[in-house]
């Protein structure tokens, strides 16, 4: 069971740089899906960050639940200690959805049509989607950054994805307002799956994923993370294909 090059961070205005990205991804209950994200970034202007995700059919404007992981700021930090001993367009007039996760505002967007009751600088142009036919029927979650250069905290949140087989990591770049077929990676990916079966060309961390975590944080990211299976990690580094990532699970 392979990792497909398939997910996306996009952006909707200029950056000037984007590193350290990290992800992880864990099935939930009942056909949803957690996902974590984080990155470093630096940016001139406020501007939002845009994830399609492939949410199940008229699953409405509630679909996600964003997590607040403000309290949890080394999520990864910790995943990655596990590593050290192992080298439809139906358009409502009302405005979206707020929601305040820690330091960030967010708001699920749930069809492209929708973005029109964003605030323009958080949306792509239209022209951008037009390259990317795959993600018409997704949902979009959108976080909304501030200027200047910083480490976000871990966004979060679960969704009710399509395909309940599959683990989707948004990995599509779009840095610059185009869409590029290759792409410059810096991401470490993170997953956990209720198979006992390893996962081939992912790291297994030596111990489960209750030793990562400070008592203080287990209670916070336990919905997340499941505290008795191991944790799995995949480099994606360098000149790659400008593509999602998916796990079959």
């Amino acid at each position: 069971m392979g990792a497909k090059l398939a997910s996306m961070c996009c952006f909707s205005g200029p950056v000037e740089s984007v590193s350290n990205t990290a992800i992880f991804a864990r099935s939930g209950q009942q056909g949803r899906q957690f996902l974590v994200y984080q990155m470093t970034v630096k940016a001139v202007v406020p501007l939002a960050m845009i994830l399609p995700l492939p949410v199940a059919d008229n699953a409405g404007e509630t679909a996600v639940d964003f997590i607040d992981l403000s309290a949890v700021p080394e999520f990864f930090a910790r995943l990655n200690k596990m590593f050290l001993t192992r080298s439809s367009r139906a358009m409502s007039p009302s405005p979206l959805r707020v929601v305040e996760v820690g330091s960030y505002v967010a708001s699920y967007v749930p069809t492209l049509a929708d973005f029109d009751r964003l605030d323009g600088h958080f949306r792509l142009s239209q022209q951008v989607w037009d390259q990317l036919p795959q993600y018409q029927n997704y949902g979009f979650a959108v976080f909304q950054l501030k200027e200047g250069e910083h480490k976000v905290h871990p966004m979060a949140f679960d969704f009710p994805r399509r395909n309940p087989d599959q683990l989707f990591f948004p990995t599509v770049h779009i840095h610059d307002g185009r869409v590029h077929t290759e792409a410059e990676f810096d991401h470490a990916l993170f997953c956990q799956r209720s198979s006992q079966e390893r996962l081939s060309h992912w790291m297994e961390s030596p111990g489960v994923a209750e030793l990562a975590f400070r008592e203080s944080e287990r209670q916070t990211v336990g919905q997340i993370v499941s505290h008795d299976r191991p944790v799995y990690k995949l480099e994606l580094r360098g000149l790659l294909p400008n593509q999602d990532t998916v796990v079959s699970i």
